[in-house]
């Protein structure tokens, strides 16, 4: 009697109006204020699976590309990929009706794999697909193992998860395109600014590990995680406005004249002046990273001699990042240096060409800078400068 006391007392009951009110106000607030895809499906599986008691709530997406079905989200689990129209979310999805199943073992559709690589047995299954605002089914809540004493979904459940995935479908859509927007806006800046680099016989990976050590310096200088992807994204145009400058000057193997450099300052203000009309944020911090990355702590820098705190903290740090890369990389006019010597002048420079605290972060974070340096070096990058 004491242990069927116990394993009763383990049920929970369904909630009531009130509380499913209140699930569903919390959640929708949460969900149309995140822009990150990821964050929204974390949310989407927490609301359905408090709002008709279920032990774990996945949501599956559809992979047209590669013609498969895959969980962002999964409670308990990982990423689970399956080939598009197999098991009970396939059938669900092929159909566009919902299912119900309360053992699901004794359904021929249900797909046994996924408990066998977890270890988790599943029961009862409810799966309910989603559609997005041209009424295109996207994907499918699927909830599983309902969590109250007669242990199985309901019609009432159904109905539940049902208006769940017609609100959530519509706002992935909404996620969706804004995160394509974003990543298409990152592609191009990368390409705009391998273009820029590829014109003075750069690599693209110096862009791309420019990026990574600014990303890991803003992190460690106490930016959100947005302000640091920002940079991140907007790091690799800072020479875009070398597109402007002559392949004499950007290819000369010897030290440049002082008009020659005079005209390679350029590159600054003309990067700038091909980035800072636009109104999007990642557009306008690749502005600020174009203008400012040759700016210097102690106002010697170019092109407005910006002094101290004058210089934004985008441009304080693609200064470093930059300088560590390029100095350890060869290029046309030089071989690399060994990784003293930069260090060396890092220690130097601190106070003078860069701020102190970029500097101490810089140290701080070394180690993960030289694991970057290594896994994106050049082949080139070999060549060292006794």
């Amino acid at each position: 009697m004491h242990d069927e006391t116990r394993e009763m007392s383990l049920y929970q009951t369904d909630l009531s109006p009130e509380q499913m009110l209140k699930v569903i106000f919390k959640y929708t607030a949460k969900i149309s204020n995140e822009k990150k895809l990821d964050s929204v499906l974390i949310l989407m599986a927490n609301m359905g699976r408090e709002m008709i008691v279920a032990d774990r709530c996945t949501v599956w997406l559809i992979d047209i590309a590669r013609n498969e079905l895959f969980t962002v989200v999964a409670h308990g689990i990982g990423e689970i990929r399956i080939p598009y129209g197999s098991g009970l979310v396939g059938n669900a999805i092929s159909t566009g009706e919902p299912i119900i199943i309360d053992d699901a073992y004794a359904d021929s559709r249900h797909n046994p794999e996924t408990d066998k690589k977890t270890g988790y047995r599943t029961k009862s299954i409810l799966t309910i697909p989603f559609r997005n605002n041209q009424g295109e089914i996207i994907g499918a809540y699927q909830a599983i193992n309902k969590m109250t004493e007669a242990q199985t979904f309901s019609t009432k459940d159904m109905e539940y998860l049902t208006l769940a995935a017609s609100y959530s479908g519509k706002s992935l859509e909404s996620i969706m395109l804004y995160e394509e927007i974003i990543e298409t806006q990152k592609e191009i800046i990368y390409k705009m600014g391998e273009i820029g680099e590829n014109r003075s016989k750069e690599t693209g990976n110096h862009v791309r590990r420019v990026a990574q050590y600014s990303y890991i310096l803003a992190l460690g200088l106490g930016l959100s995680e947005i302000e640091a992807e920002r940079l991140r994204s907007a790091s690799p145009m800072h020479d875009i406005g070398k597109v402007a400058i002559p392949d004499s000057i950007l290819q000369k193997p010897g030290k440049l004249t002082s008009e020659e450099f005079e005209l390679m300052k350029t590159h600054s203000e003309i990067g700038f002046h091909l980035l800072h009309s636009s109104k999007r944020p990642l557009m306008q911090a690749a502005a600020i990273v174009a203008m400012q990355h040759h700016e210097k702590w102690d106002g010697s820098g170019y092109p407005q001699g910006l002094k101290g705190e004058e210089i934004h903290i985008y441009g304080r740090i693609t200064a470093i990042a930059d300088v560590f890369d390029a100095l350890g990389s060869a290029r046309v006019y030089k071989a690399a240096w060994e990784l003293d010597r930069i260090l060396l002048l890092m220690e130097e420079e601190r106070g003078k060409h860069f701020d102190p605290r970029v500097v101490d972060v810089f140290f701080e974070r070394l180690p993960q800078l030289l694991e970057i340096r290594d896994r994106d070096g050049d082949i080139d990058m070999t060549i060292t400068q006794k």
